[in-house]
């Protein structure tokens, strides 16, 4: 949301200066026919974190009260959706399964939509062309959407649309497969599979296949990936969100014509922020693997990526995992995006393999400074480093085209008077993102 905006970047700044822990645990600090369904429940016990007091889908046939009881009596339970400033993930972001206690059923049909009114567990599946699940809520409410094997392929509308709620948690069951396909252009602005205005957390311990022709799953404030297998094939970009994108774990293999995960706000560039703390990313795209307008920060993880470039930003910042790049221009490129921060290059740890191809392409490349001070820097390419600021590369292993080097070869300035003309320079560098 968007008061999160500049604490999510305050943690992406602390995070260049110090290597942290690995792994979610570690981090602390429908359409035409309009098919409505309605059912209250009771309250949940405090393994709850939602404070559901009731979930309801409205329907034409059906209505029960809310017991007003059990609505006293969730506003005491546990709210384990709630997360001090420096977390930055909850406990029901982490949790894999949702309570079905309480839940509802839906099984969607050719050429309706669901309308999802009121705060709960939603459990949908069926088949069907041109559905759509809406949900629109009050601004506090949480809904959850556990896909159980649901398949809807839409010709131009997506597949599951978000107008307003607190937040969102979309969660594949576990072991089921689900399919959600939007086949042509969209028709309106909305124009992702899984469209969200608010946030939004992917889940689960089973497989979401998504095709698009526009973006795979957008949303205008924060995404946060923490667990199952999410394959996603899109025209323009495959995970895009306004805010932030914040990994911790699951599976992502994700090809688009533009971006495979892009963190930008139009209107706001001191918000635009990804950090990945784990899971496994196998990213094919056109343009940019990793796209983030302020810090692009790796502290744990596996990032496979055949792009134009690998990872851009205006800082990138790389602690731990292992980050393998195929490239045909930068590898790795630090560009000035964000008024907010200074431009650079900083690898602290990890295992960082870049492969490029051939012509005026580098294998890491800051507009600013670049910093070198652990990990291990395996680089095949012509020019290695484009560096228009200070580079230092003061620990940790490099490895330029099978030879090991304590140097940091400077394509841009080079020399011993790199650092010194770099920093004089800097502004006229050659790379411009």
């Amino acid at each position: 949301m968007k008061n999160k905006t500049l604490a999510s970047l305050a943690a992406a700044v602390i995070m260049t200066s110090a290597v942290f822990l690995n792994g979610c645990g570690n981090i602390v600090s429908a359409g035409s026919t309009g098919t409505e369904m309605t059912e209250n429940t009771e309250t949940r016990t405090a393994v709850s974190e939602d404070n559901t007091a009731a979930a309801a889908v409205t329907t034409q046939t059906a209505e029960t009260t809310a017991d007003t009881d059990s609505a006293e009596a969730a506003e005491n339970t546990a709210d384990t959706d709630s997360a001090d400033e420096n977390e930055q993930f909850t406990a029901r972001d982490l949790a894999q399964t949702a309570d079905l206690s309480e839940a509802s059923y839906i099984t969607v049909s050719d050429g309706e939509t669901v309308n999802i009114t009121e705060e709960g567990v939603y459990v949908v599946s069926g088949s069907a062309k041109n559905a759509s699940v809406v949900i629109e809520t009050a601004e506090d409410a949480k809904v959850q959407l556990v896909l159980d094997g649901v398949s809807i392929i839409n010709t131009d509308q997506p597949c599951i649309l978000i107008e307003s709620a607190d937040k969102v948690f979309v969660t594949s069951a576990e072991g089921s497969e689900n399919v959600l396909t939007v086949s042509e252009d969209f028709s309106g602005d909305e124009d992702a599979v899984i469209f969200s205005r608010d946030d939004l957390v992917l889940n689960g311990l089973g497989t979401v296949t998504v095709t698009s022709q526009g973006d795979g799953i957008r949303t205008n404030d924060d995404l946060k990936l923490t667990g199952g297998t999410w394959i996603v094939d899109a025209a323009d970009t495959a995970l895009k969100a306004h805010n932030g994108i914040y990994a911790c774990d699951g599976v992502y293999e994700l090809t688009a014509g533009n971006d495979g995960l892009h963190a930008e706000d139009n209107d706001d560039d001191t918000a635009g922020d990804i950090v990945i703390e784990g899971g496994t990313f196998t990213v094919k795209v056109g343009d940019d693997g990793v796209h983030a307008t302020t810090a692009a920060t790796v502290n744990g993880g596996t990032l496979t990526i055949t792009a134009g470039e690998g990872i851009e930003a205006t800082q990138v910042i790389i602690n731990d995992g292992s980050v393998n790049i195929n490239a045909s221009d930068d590898g790795i490129n630090a560009g000035r995006k964000s008024t907010a921060l200074d431009v650079k290059v900083e690898i602290n740890g990890g295992t960082v393999t870049v492969a490029m191809g051939s012509g005026d392409t580098d294998a890491i490349d800051s507009n600013g400074d670049l910093l070198i001070t652990g990990g291990t820097i395996d680089i095949t390419g012509q020019s290695p480093f484009d560096c228009d600021g200070s580079c230092q590369h003061t620990g940790g292993t490099i490895i330029v085209n099978g030879t090991q080097t304590d140097d940091i070869t400077n394509q841009m300035m080079g020399g011993q008077h790199g650092g010194q003309m770099g920093g004089q320079m800097g502004q006229f560098g050659k790379k411009r993102k």
